[in-house]
């Protein structure tokens, strides 16, 4: 019996990279093969040398299709087996197999904004703004909240994939909302999270919308989209824990820079100090504090053990970087 496959991939389009697909028709109960493609056509080859190689790494039930048809991530490769310049679960990978016994689990807060074609934030009137925000943020009703019917079906075909879907809420401006993936491991956030991404922007074509993943989409008095990423290690976890989240947080100020120019493109725009951020130019950690880097929880030091909150990640980051540098930083 004949299904469809469809391949997705990351390109090298820069700084932000996007989402890639094509379909394969192969036979049910068949193991999705290497695939090829055009490499010049999206920014990772050289038309002299355009042949880049799909090597599937997960594969789950494909909800927009439905019946027996697939979804297949895949990691790009260059034709002499290298791993792609863009290709950053390669190196994930590693990291995640040097740090196998920390088990570090990861969750995602994923926010974006619902664009109209035009670039106007849904819920935005034409050419002016809305009432300031405030009652946007998980509220109700026709005047503060916009496109709940494209973030419903991303809910139903998350959990049909058998993705780590961990809940939905509108967000602070109209037209944002926010999606979280997780608990899960190091590559598993980011398989996860790259096929909810592709999904979003699938469901919401059907509505004639775009999905921006833009940190400052609108300037102005305005929250900015961000990619709260909460982490912790086996050790973080269990008794005691907290002053290994402390020791953590202080190894992290310690390459704050490092991790800055890996948290997303236009970071700056959004990580300015206000609206619930620190400023990028500093590093601070404190308990329930979300003008800070990291938030530590409050019942996470009530409990002496949990997680930390590393909020200074943007919306477009790669969540293969992110969740490689907090291990490699608080465990190495």
């Amino acid at each position: 019996m004949a299904i469809k496959a469809e391949y997705i991939w990351l390109d090298g389009v820069q700084p932000t990279p996007d989402l890639r697909s094509k379909t394969k028709i192969m036979e049910k109960g068949d193991e999705p093969p290497v695939w090829g493609f055009d490499g010049s056509s999206t920014e990772q080859a050289e038309g002299h040398s355009s042949d880049c190689v799909l090597k599937p790494v997960f594969t789950c039930p494909d909800p927009l299709r439905g019946g027996d048809n697939i979804l297949v991530l895949c990691e790009v490769y260059n034709a002499d087996g290298t791993p792609s310049h863009t290709n950053n679960r390669a190196a994930a990978a590693e990291t995640a197999a040097k740090f196998a016994g920390e088990d570090p689990w990861f969750g995602i807060e994923q926010e974006y904004t619902m664009m109209t074609v035009d670039g106007h934030p849904a819920g935005f009137p034409d050419g002016g703004y809305p009432g300031p925000q405030g009652p946007y943020y998980c509220g109700a009703g026709a005047d503060r909240i916009f496109g709940r019917a494209i973030a419903d079906e991303h809910i139903d075909a998350c959990l049909h994939a058998g993705l780590a879907l961990a809940g939905i809420n509108a967000e602070v401006m109209p037209g944002q909302w926010e999606f979280q993936i997780g608990p899960a491991g190091l590559l598993e956030v980011g398989d996860h999270l790259h096929v909810a991404r592709y999904l979003l922007h699938r469901i919401a074509e059907n509505h004639g919308v775009v999905i921006s993943l833009e940190p400052k989409p609108m300037k102005g008095d305005w929250n900015g989209a961000g990619c709260h990423t909460n982490y912790s290690t086996q050790a973080m976890r269990a008794d005691g824990g907290y002053d290994v989240i402390i020791a953590a947080c202080e190894k992290l100020g310690k390459k704050a820079d490092l991790h800055i120019a890996n948290y997303g493109a236009g970071l700056e725009d959004r990580l300015t100090g206000l609206h619930e951020t620190a400023s990028y130019k500093e590093f601070k950690y404190g308990v329930s504090d979300r003008g800070a880097s990291i938030r530590i929880p409050l019942h996470t030091k009530e409990a002496g053990k949990g997680y930390l909150e590393d909020r200074r990640p943007c919306s477009n980051i790669d969540p293969y970087v992110v969740a490689r540098l907090l291990v490699e930083t608080t465990c190495g």
